[in-house]
């Protein structure tokens, strides 16, 4: 197949999660796939995880895969399925499944701020 004829990656990347049409290859490179979707979980390690909520994580995206199963694999159909992970991700963190990262790079409380135990002075 010449460079011209390669399939072309569809991804969608949101801010913790991000979806490619393609495969991991034995050198950890993305190759371009028509029927592979991989997943990367929280890129930029803003968030604590532990395998559970990871799971979770990863499940769920099982499922939206499936469900979307015979429909076209376009931006919007992988839009759909990360809008519905990032929301899976607020509910974890805010049911105290997963917490913001303090050694993380940025420090930007994308998903709202964190809970405090303490009351705050007025």
């Amino acid at each position: 197949m010449s460079p011209d004829q390669l399939p072309s990656m569809v991804k969608c990347t949101t801010r913790h999660v991000r979806i490619f049409s393609a495969c991991v290859d034995d050198n950890g490179v993305l190759a371009p796939a028509n029927d592979k979707l991989t997943l990367d979980v929280d890129p930029d390690n803003e968030f604590l995880w532990n395998d559970g909520a990871l799971q979770q994580v990863q499940q769920r995206f099982r499922e939206q895969v499936e469900a979307c199963a015979g429909r076209p694999l376009n931006d919007y159909n992988l839009r759909r399925i990360g809008t519905t992970l990032e929301n899976l991700i607020r509910q974890l963190l805010q049911s105290g499944t997963i917490a913001y990262n303090p050694d993380g790079r940025v420090m930007n409380y994308s998903m709202g701020l964190p809970y405090q135990d303490t009351p705050q002075p007025r």
